[in-house]
């Protein structure tokens, strides 16, 4: 076993678990969705890109894709959330925790495809 690619596999499978935790819910509902869970989200997907940097392979280079994708998605839902509370004269309506929770749900479909090429090279190296 090794300890670097568990490490790693572990933060990616983390994304996208607590991706998929905010995303879950009433779309425009509020009290479905926690900021806590957003921040935990972006900050595990910061951890995530941070150690894709180190692999130089193609299948490196499509998994830093898929996280820059993912946290440019989740700083877009953060700017929204922050936006809608900060700045709007409504607040934070359901039309705008819909435009959150879309970001954070593209975000998602990032991490589910770093996932899927995780268990793919991982099946590549078995054979």
């Amino acid at each position: 076993m090794n300890l670097e690619k568990v490490i790693f596999g572990f933060f990616i499978i983390l994304a996208l678990t607590l991706n998929f935790g905010f995303v879950l819910g009433e779309i425009d509902n509020p009290a479905h969705h926690n900021v806590y869970e957003l921040f935990a989200a972006i900050v595990v997907n910061l951890v995530a890109t941070l150690l894709k940097f180190g692999d130089r392979t193609q299948t490196g280079a499509l998994l830093l894709a898929t996280s820059l994708v993912a946290i440019l998605q989740l700083f877009a839902a953060a700017v929204v959330w922050g936006y809608a509370v900060n700045i709007s004269a409504t607040g934070l309506d359901a039309m705008m925790m819909a435009s959150i929770v879309s970001l954070a749900a593209g975000a998602m479909i990032a991490n589910v495809i770093s996932v899927v090429l995780l268990i793919a090279d991982t099946i590549v190296l078995r054979r």
